[in-house]
């Protein structure tokens, strides 16, 4: 039978960087402590902790056994939350990273609002383009956009929803140059592109029928509000995201172009390091960013 006491004694070593530390902060003895983290490591058959009189090291195992253990007993304590019938109140810093779109469009619209709901929560968002590991760099939560499927990461991955890349562009563009009927028209057409050197368009419709154009490239930018004004000012089509021109459509500055048909699709996902211990806050997050990434 396992003795769990031993996984808290072993997350307090772990977390307070040693016996003699995690003993003043736990009130418990050095030696007792000593002797149930040996016990523990006895029990599953592992070393844990390499120590010496001068060095204290968490082995490779002991640092992938400790985040389970520590998740463990956060589930714990939110059980004992329950049974008293008082579950925390979310608080706390919820660390965010995100693309600058998807901050743009999805954080920005909900991230205030929670903190504002719940003063206690207190969110530290992180935009960048760059790959960023969640788990060494301490996130709570990513937020994704791709347009293919994610590797299996060992993170927990939610899909919080997926849109269609459409064809756009002015008004006076579309009065000057004329509609496209069909996608081989765009030939004739100007290209706002995202991807110097490669302006071909995949585009399939409906019925699963692809096709792949070759606009007249007029300017490219790999960042897509600035396609969107280029697509506002009449100098060409545009090929985005429907989040990322919604605004515009709405207000009339551009139209869509050749409706029936996309150029595939992009899904957010919400990716989080585990299910089990995740603290209230961080929870009332992700359900806030899902919600929000749905009703895109």
């Amino acid at each position: 039978m396992r003795n769990l006491n031993d996984y808290y004694f072993f997350v307090q070593v772990v977390e307070h960087g040693g016996f003699a530390q995690a003993a003043r902060h736990t009130g418990t003895p050095k030696s007792t402590l000593a002797k149930r983290v040996a016990a523990l490591e006895a029990e599953l058959g592992v070393r844990l902790i390499q120590r010496t009189s001068r060095r204290f090291t968490v082995t490779e195992l002991g640092q992938d056994f400790y985040r389970h253990a520590s998740a463990m007993l956060i589930e714990a304590d939110a059980a004992e939350d329950v049974v008293k019938g008082r579950l925390a109140e979310p608080s706390g810093t919820v660390r965010i990273t995100a693309s600058v779109p998807t901050a743009q469009t999805i954080l920005s619209k909900v991230l205030a609002q929670v903190a504002v709901a719940h003063p206690k929560v207190f969110v530290s968002v992180h935009v960048s383009d760059r790959f960023v590991d969640i788990v060494q760099e301490g996130f709570d939560i990513a937020v994704r956009d791709h347009f293919a499927p994610l590797p299996d990461s060992g993170l927990v991955q939610r899909r919080v929803g997926s849109e269609p890349i459409v064809l756009v562009a002015a008004p006076s563009y579309l009065a000057a140059r004329g509609e496209p009927q069909s996608p081989q028209d765009l030939a004739q057409h100007a290209g706002l592109v995202s991807v110097m050197g490669s302006a071909a368009w995949q585009l399939e419709d409906d019925a699963g029928a692809r096709v792949e154009v070759l606009p007249q490239a007029r300017m490219h930018a790999n960042e897509s509000s600035m396609l969107v004004q280029a697509a506002q000012a009449g100098l060409g089509i545009a090929c985005l995201p429907l989040r990322m021109c919604r605004a515009a459509l709405d207000a009339g500055l551009v139209r869509r172009v050749l409706p029936a048909w996309r150029a595939g699709s992009v899904t957010t996902t919400l990716l989080m390091p585990h299910r089990r211990g995740q603290l209230p806050s961080v929870r009332l997050v992700a359900e806030a960013i899902s919600a929000v990434g749905a009703a895109q």
